[in-house]
């Protein structure tokens, strides 16, 4: 988990060909399948009803992104969890770069995709100085405190192998 492009859908499907897991990316229980994408959400029970059915078909997965707001019922799903945090000049142009990679140029020249886009930047700039509501750092900071399980926070610009490297080191110690 981290904010938005930290790299934990990266990682996470990285680590999961690793240790052949099924990935699950949180977006796919948060976000339902809309026209204008990310823009139409699931209810809070709905969200969590799917994720746990669906990690209920495997003993071992691997789980991306965040659900610190999802119930304190996740707190203790985990054996492991991995926080993921990049300086934000970095991660905003990630970001940015992304979401121009997905959509187009249509985030510029349509103005209802101009002004998701335009308020997604800010709601992602935010995180870092906790101005966004929900997902920040504090946020995640304060939910990761909660847990009962290890925590392995890398918080520089590594490569995913690098990463992996970190995370399966450190279970190998546990």
């Amino acid at each position: 988990m981290g904010a938005s492009c930290a790299g934990s859908t990266t990682l996470g499907m990285a680590m999961a060909r690793q240790l052949s897991y099924p990935y699950f990316d949180t977006d796919k229980y948060f976000w339902q399948p809309s026209e204008i994408p990310f823009t139409s959400r699931y209810s809070f029970e709905d969200r969590n009803k799917m994720l746990k059915d669906d990690l209920l078909l495997s003993n071992n997965w691997i789980l991306g992104g965040s659900i610190i707001n999802w119930g304190d019922e996740w707190l203790t799903a985990f054996d492991c969890v991995v926080f993921l945090y990049l300086p934000q000049p970095i991660r905003m142009e990630r970001l940015k770069a992304r979401e121009l990679d997905r959509y187009g140029n249509i985030i510029f020249t349509d103005a209802t995709r101009n002004r998701l886009y335009k308020e997604f930047v800010e709601w992602a700039t935010g995180y870092d100085d906790n101005t966004t509501n929900g997902r920040n750092l504090q946020a995640h900071q304060n939910w990761l405190n909660k847990l009962n399980c290890p925590v392995i926070e890398i918080t520089s610009d590594t490569t995913v192998q690098q990463r992996l490297d970190v995370i399966l080191n450190n279970l190998q110690r546990k």
